[in-house]
């Protein structure tokens, strides 16, 4: 029974175990970063971690050399040893603990054993937190901050242009507006009269007779009435009988007034100058 028991033995004896734990530290240190098995990466990392805490003790020149011969004699490795305390050691002088990750990976095919990577935390750039991680991100951010800012000013420099040739455009349209509105009040001058063919019903005949009769403009149209209007039709000698001037006189103070868009939306309702 194993009550009590809480290590792994690996199904090892202890001088194999002890072997086994040496090699992957080695490997872990050389490397960084390994993959085996769940278990060996679990037992491994109780093995190593403590190895990793005697690299920081390190006032006096007796304990550094005392804790060099103690890792020796756990990894039997020069190199193993000298990488763990000059590169290693000055990397993890700030941690106080938690050297090592393991990541699972699923399981092997043929055993079915469970996978995991075992790594060293701060030599891991994956996850941005080794210092050449940081200094990548940190650049990235700045080149990213300086597409922004050309972006932002190229849109600056843009945005007035923009703006004055909106205003530009808008200038333009005024004007055209008020030339045509200028050329219709110097022709109404000119000639002392409207085109009352505006109004929906009155045709090029009826606005001859209309001028005849003294209507010269929409204000005279809409002063004279629907009933005057029909009997100045009906005295010419133009066939005006089924003309209907019902609508024409608040067409002609619609148009008088300048209100042309009220004017067309009430000739969109009428046909032939007659209330549908």
């Amino acid at each position: 029974m194993r009550h009590g028991n809480k290590k792994n033995n690996l199904s090892r004896t202890a001088s194999h175990r002890k072997a086994l734990l040496m090699n992957l530290s080695c490997a872990l240190i050389e490397h960084k970063r390994i993959t085996t098995t769940l278990a060996k990466a679990k037992a491994l990392r109780t093995f190593i971690e403590p190895l990793i805490t005697k690299t920081k003790a390190n006032e006096t020149q007796q304990s550094i050399s005392h804790n060099h011969r103690i890792v020796f004699s756990y990894l039997n490795d020069k190199h193993a040893v000298k990488e763990l305390f000059t590169v290693i050691a000055p990397k993890v002088a700030s941690r106080p603990g938690g050297y090592t990750r393991v990541i699972k990976l699923g399981t092997r095919t043929g055993d079915n054993a469970e996978l995991a990577m075992i790594e060293l935390v701060d030599f891991n750039d994956v996850y941005g937190h080794g210092e050449d991680g940081a200094a990548e991100k940190t650049k990235r951010t700045r080149r990213s901050g300086a597409k922004k800012t050309a972006a932002a000013s190229t849109e600056a420099k843009t945005a007035p242009a923009k703006e004055v040739a909106k205003v530009e455009e808008t200038v333009e349209v005024v004007a055209e507006e008020a030339t045509t509105e200028a050329a219709a009040a110097a022709e109404v001058k000119a000639t002392g009269s409207d085109d009352l063919t505006v109004v929906e019903g009155v045709g090029p005949k009826g606005k001859e007779v209309f001028n005849a009769a003294g209507i010269m403009t929409f204000a005279d149209m809409a002063a004279a009435g629907a009933e005057k209007l029909k009997q100045i039709l009906d005295d010419s000698d133009g066939q005006f009988n089924a003309a209907d001037t019902t609508t024409w006189p608040e067409q002609a103070q619609l148009a008088a007034d300048g209100k042309m868009d009220e004017l067309k939306t009430m000739q969109d309702e009428l046909k032939g100058g007659r209330p549908e």
